[in-house]
Protein backbone atom coordinates (compact mmCIF):
# COMPACT_ATOMS: atom_id res chain seq x y z
CA UNK A 1 0.00 0.00 0.00
CA UNK A 2 3.03 2.30 0.33
CA UNK A 3 3.05 2.59 -3.46
CA UNK A 4 -0.73 2.58 -3.95
CA UNK A 5 -1.49 5.89 -2.23
CA UNK A 6 1.07 8.04 -4.11
CA UNK A 7 -0.12 6.55 -7.41
CA UNK A 8 -3.73 7.28 -6.41
CA UNK A 9 -2.66 10.87 -5.77
CA UNK A 10 -1.40 10.99 -9.38
CA UNK A 11 -4.93 10.86 -10.76
CA UNK A 12 -7.23 11.78 -7.86
CA UNK A 13 -5.08 14.60 -6.46
CA UNK A 14 -6.29 16.19 -3.21
CA UNK A 15 -9.11 13.65 -2.79
CA UNK A 16 -6.48 10.90 -2.45
CA UNK A 17 -4.57 12.92 0.15
CA UNK A 18 -7.72 13.44 2.22
CA UNK A 19 -8.66 9.74 1.99
CA UNK A 20 -5.15 8.67 2.94
CA UNK A 21 -4.95 10.95 5.97
CA UNK A 22 -8.41 10.04 7.19
CA UNK A 23 -8.60 6.27 6.61
CA UNK A 24 -5.26 4.79 5.54
CA UNK A 25 -2.76 6.53 7.79
CA UNK A 26 -4.44 5.31 11.02
CA UNK A 27 -3.83 1.73 9.82
CA UNK A 28 -0.04 2.21 9.77
CA UNK A 29 2.08 0.72 12.53
CA UNK A 30 3.69 4.08 13.29
CA UNK A 31 0.31 5.81 13.76
CA UNK A 32 -0.90 2.99 16.02
CA UNK A 33 2.25 3.20 18.16
CA UNK A 34 1.57 6.89 18.75
CA UNK A 35 -2.23 6.91 19.04
CA UNK A 36 -3.26 3.39 19.94
CA UNK A 37 -5.73 1.21 18.13
CA UNK A 38 -7.09 2.67 14.88
CA UNK A 39 -10.79 3.51 14.59
CA UNK A 40 -13.03 0.86 13.06
CA UNK A 41 -13.55 1.48 9.37
CA UNK A 42 -16.84 0.82 7.60
CA UNK A 43 -17.06 -1.54 4.62
CA UNK A 44 -17.19 1.42 2.22
CA UNK A 45 -13.63 2.24 3.23
CA UNK A 46 -12.60 -1.36 2.48
CA UNK A 47 -14.11 -0.88 -0.99
CA UNK A 48 -12.31 2.46 -1.38
CA UNK A 49 -9.00 0.85 -0.41
CA UNK A 50 -9.60 -1.98 -2.88
CA UNK A 51 -10.38 0.57 -5.59
CA UNK A 52 -7.17 2.45 -4.87
CA UNK A 53 -5.27 -0.82 -5.21
CA UNK A 54 -6.99 -1.56 -8.55
CA UNK A 55 -6.45 2.03 -9.68
CA UNK A 56 -2.73 1.78 -8.95
CA UNK A 57 -2.55 -1.29 -11.21
CA UNK A 58 -4.35 0.58 -13.98
CA UNK A 59 -2.45 3.87 -13.62
CA UNK A 60 0.94 2.17 -13.63
CA UNK A 61 -0.24 -0.10 -16.45
CA UNK A 62 -1.18 2.93 -18.57
CA UNK A 63 2.19 4.54 -17.97
CA UNK A 64 3.99 1.30 -18.77
CA UNK A 65 1.83 0.57 -21.84
CA UNK A 66 2.10 4.07 -23.28
CA UNK A 67 5.87 4.15 -22.86
CA UNK A 68 6.19 0.77 -24.61
CA UNK A 69 3.92 1.81 -27.50
CA UNK A 70 5.55 5.19 -27.96
CA UNK A 71 9.14 3.99 -27.65
CA UNK A 72 8.72 0.98 -29.96
CA UNK A 73 6.44 2.65 -32.51
CA UNK A 74 4.08 -0.33 -32.60
CA UNK A 75 0.94 0.37 -34.62
CA UNK A 76 -1.75 -1.31 -36.69
CA UNK A 77 -1.88 0.47 -40.08
CA UNK A 78 -0.57 3.64 -38.49
CA UNK A 79 -3.22 3.58 -35.76
CA UNK A 80 -2.07 2.85 -32.22
CA UNK A 81 -5.39 3.10 -30.39
CA UNK A 82 -6.02 -0.66 -30.16
CA UNK A 83 -2.37 -1.29 -29.45
CA UNK A 84 -2.58 1.22 -26.61
CA UNK A 85 -5.63 -0.53 -25.20
CA UNK A 86 -3.96 -3.94 -25.32
CA UNK A 87 -0.67 -2.71 -23.86
CA UNK A 88 -2.39 -0.65 -21.16
CA UNK A 89 -4.58 -3.58 -20.12
CA UNK A 90 -1.68 -6.04 -20.14
CA UNK A 91 0.40 -3.50 -18.22
CA UNK A 92 -2.29 -3.26 -15.54
CA UNK A 93 -2.48 -7.05 -15.24
CA UNK A 94 1.32 -7.35 -15.08
CA UNK A 95 1.52 -4.67 -12.38
CA UNK A 96 -1.27 -6.42 -10.44
CA UNK A 97 0.54 -9.71 -10.79
CA UNK A 98 3.76 -8.11 -9.56
CA UNK A 99 1.96 -6.61 -6.54
CA UNK A 100 0.39 -9.98 -5.69
CA UNK A 101 3.62 -11.92 -6.20
CA UNK A 102 5.60 -9.50 -4.02
CA UNK A 103 2.95 -9.79 -1.30
CA UNK A 104 3.01 -13.59 -1.47
CA UNK A 105 6.82 -13.63 -1.21
CA UNK A 106 6.62 -11.45 1.90
CA UNK A 107 4.17 -13.95 3.38
CA UNK A 108 6.55 -16.84 2.70
CA UNK A 109 4.89 -18.23 -0.45
CA UNK A 110 7.06 -17.87 -3.52
CA UNK A 111 4.76 -19.37 -6.10
CA UNK A 112 3.84 -17.50 -9.23
CA UNK A 113 0.76 -19.70 -9.52
CA UNK A 114 -0.61 -18.26 -6.24
CA UNK A 115 -0.19 -14.73 -7.58
CA UNK A 116 -1.87 -15.64 -10.89
CA UNK A 117 -4.86 -17.22 -9.15
CA UNK A 118 -5.14 -14.24 -6.80
CA UNK A 119 -5.11 -11.73 -9.67
CA UNK A 120 -7.65 -13.76 -11.66
CA UNK A 121 -10.02 -14.06 -8.70
CA UNK A 122 -9.63 -10.73 -6.94
CA UNK A 123 -8.49 -8.16 -9.49
CA UNK A 124 -9.40 -9.03 -13.06
CA UNK A 125 -13.07 -8.00 -12.89
CA UNK A 126 -12.39 -4.61 -11.30
CA UNK A 127 -9.37 -3.92 -13.53
CA UNK A 128 -11.47 -4.73 -16.61
CA UNK A 129 -14.27 -2.35 -15.55
CA UNK A 130 -11.70 0.33 -14.75
CA UNK A 131 -9.92 -0.08 -18.07
CA UNK A 132 -13.11 -0.11 -20.17
CA UNK A 133 -14.17 3.25 -18.73
CA UNK A 134 -10.67 4.63 -19.31
CA UNK A 135 -10.60 3.36 -22.91
CA UNK A 136 -14.03 4.79 -23.73
CA UNK A 137 -12.95 8.15 -22.34
CA UNK A 138 -9.66 8.10 -24.29
CA UNK A 139 -11.48 7.20 -27.52
CA UNK A 140 -13.91 10.10 -27.02
CA UNK A 141 -11.02 12.44 -26.17
CA UNK A 142 -9.17 11.40 -29.30
CA UNK A 143 -12.21 12.16 -31.48
CA UNK A 144 -12.80 15.54 -29.80
CA UNK A 145 -9.18 16.71 -29.96
CA UNK A 146 -8.19 15.20 -33.30
CA UNK A 147 -8.05 18.57 -35.07
CA UNK A 148 -4.32 19.34 -34.75
CA UNK A 149 -1.67 16.96 -33.43
CA UNK A 150 -2.98 13.66 -32.14
CA UNK A 151 -2.81 12.80 -28.49
CA UNK A 152 0.63 11.40 -27.73
CA UNK A 153 2.37 10.60 -24.46
CA UNK A 154 4.78 13.49 -25.08
CA UNK A 155 2.02 16.08 -24.64
CA UNK A 156 0.60 17.34 -21.34
CA UNK A 157 -2.94 17.22 -22.78
CA UNK A 158 -2.60 13.45 -23.24
CA UNK A 159 -1.75 12.99 -19.57
CA UNK A 160 -4.54 15.36 -18.53
CA UNK A 161 -7.08 13.29 -20.47
CA UNK A 162 -5.53 10.11 -19.07
CA UNK A 163 -5.87 11.50 -15.54
CA UNK A 164 -9.55 12.26 -16.12
CA UNK A 165 -10.01 8.78 -17.63
CA UNK A 166 -8.37 7.17 -14.60
CA UNK A 167 -10.75 9.06 -12.30
CA UNK A 168 -13.70 7.87 -14.42
CA UNK A 169 -12.34 4.32 -14.30
CA UNK A 170 -12.17 4.60 -10.52
CA UNK A 171 -15.89 5.40 -10.41
CA UNK A 172 -16.74 2.69 -12.99
CA UNK A 173 -14.88 0.00 -11.03
CA UNK A 174 -16.71 0.77 -7.75
CA UNK A 175 -19.59 -1.72 -8.29
CA UNK A 176 -17.24 -4.56 -9.29
CA UNK A 177 -14.94 -3.89 -6.35
CA UNK A 178 -17.88 -3.61 -3.94
CA UNK A 179 -19.16 -6.98 -5.11
CA UNK A 180 -15.71 -8.58 -4.75
CA UNK A 181 -15.25 -7.17 -1.23
CA UNK A 182 -18.78 -8.15 -0.11
CA UNK A 183 -18.28 -11.72 -1.35
CA UNK A 184 -14.93 -11.96 0.45
CA UNK A 185 -13.14 -12.57 -2.85
CA UNK A 186 -11.07 -9.38 -2.62
CA UNK A 187 -9.36 -9.15 0.74
CA UNK A 188 -8.26 -5.61 1.46
CA UNK A 189 -5.16 -5.06 3.62
CA UNK A 190 -6.14 -4.21 7.17
CA UNK A 191 -9.70 -5.46 6.70
CA UNK A 192 -9.73 -9.18 6.10
CA UNK A 193 -12.63 -10.59 4.14
CA UNK A 194 -15.72 -8.43 4.34
CA UNK A 195 -18.96 -10.32 4.83
CA UNK A 196 -22.51 -9.18 4.41
CA UNK A 197 -24.83 -9.57 7.34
Amino acid sequence: MELVWPVTGFYLGPAAIVAYRRWARPQSLRWQQRHGRPPKRPRQIAILTGLCHCGAHCALGVILGEVVIFSTGIGLRGETLWDNYICDFLGAVIVGLSFRYYTSVRRGRERLRDALVSVAKADLLAVTAFQIALFIWLAISLKVTSSEPSLEPTTPIFWFFTQVGLALGFVAAWPATAWLVRRGIKVVPGHGPARTR
